[in-house]
């Protein structure tokens, strides 16, 4: 395994089924053939994840999936037209050429195109679409780096592909496309008020949903090492612990008499992009100090807010 930016030796790996890590905007994803169902098994066996939570598949256009005979809603058009190549993924109903592995048995595959030019270039080469959920064993922290690939997979794939630290580092954000009123399976990268100023109507959110249609629904996930709450008042939930033994993240402002090493500030001027985007990488540092717990603060729920929220939560001890 070795970790570059060689596009020609991904193209050959991936065509010989092979499992390559690649960069998109969000976070870093394990890719494989995503017509070929040997090869998509071999997702699921790297990253022990069930099988029962499907994939998303990626390609380089919507002319794409269209010329791969799925049906494409006018309502996934519209926000296609302005928010793709994006952290944004459409859940429609599949067709009998996506592998059940794909879909989990669900009927139903997600779509997108992620915005990353090593990925869009690699996409527009190959003669497939992508399966690529994000390239750690399932239920960690998601990479944001082709080091945090190579430091938790390294060893089991075949090819890291280097485009750099990922700018928006959450996952895409999920709508379904299944009934007649789209529905919000995830929060992520693209924030909800973007997507319904488009539209022109409110959206229903479904994240609690009991049937696992879309990635990400898992009520536990992205788990640090450390136990980590997630707190309304972080200054409260820190009063009479051995400050030297907890690890904060906080939105903008610092906690007194904690030690400035287990501080991690995600955004001093209040921007929710930025925040987001160093939000995984701070909860794989904040992992590695040696203390006994972690408190996140809960963040604004508005724009990214909602995302990072989403995030911590599954992460953290639910009381």
């Amino acid at each position: 395994m070795s970790i570059g930016n060689n596009i020609q030796l991904a193209i050959e790996l991936l065509n010989s089924n092979k499992l390559v890590a690649i960069p998109t905007e969000t976070v870093y994803g394990l890719a494989a053939n995503a017509f070929n169902e040997s090869a998509v098994l071999s997702i699921y066996k790297t990253k022990n994840r069930p099988q029962f939570n499907p994939l998303i598949i990626h390609s380089n256009s919507i002319e794409r999936f269209e010329q791969w005979g799925l049906q494409i809603p006018k309502q996934v058009k519209l926000l296609a037209n302005k928010f793709w190549p994006g952290p944004l993924t459409f859940i429609i109903p599949a067709n009998n050429k996506v592998p059940d592995i794909v879909t989990a048995g669900t009927g139903a595959v997600a779509i997108r195109v992620p915005n990353h030019p090593v990925t869009l270039s690699l996409l527009e080469q190959l003669s497939f679409p992508l399966a690529a959920p994000s390239a750690n064993p399932s239920g960690f922290i998601s990479p944001t780096s082709a080091q945090h690939v190579e430091n938790q997979l390294g060893d089991k794939i075949d090819y890291i592909l280097d485009g750099g630290v990922c700018q928006v580092g959450v996952e895409s954000t999920i709508i379904s496309f299944l009934e007649n009123e789209p529905k919000i399976l995830r929060f992520g990268g693209l924030a909800i008020e973007e997507i319904e100023e488009v539209l022109g109507h409110r959206l229903i959110t479904n994240i609690t949903s009991n049937k696992i249609v879309a990635p990400g629904m898992l009520t536990k996930h992205y788990a640090p090492n450390h136990p980590l709450f997630l707190v309304d008042d972080i200054f409260k939930a820190t009063e009479g612990k051995d400050m030297n033994r907890v690890g904060v993240i906080t939105f903008y402002q610092s906690v007194n008499d904690i030690p400035e090493a287990n501080q991690f500030v995600l955004s001093k001027s209040k921007d929710l992009n930025e925040a987001a985007s160093k939000l995984f990488a701070v909860m794989r540092n904040i992992d590695e100090l040696d203390i006994d717990e972690i408190y996140a603060e809960k963040f604004p729920n508005t724009g990214l807010g909602y995302a990072i929220n989403d995030r911590l939560k599954r992460a953290s001890i639910q009381e």
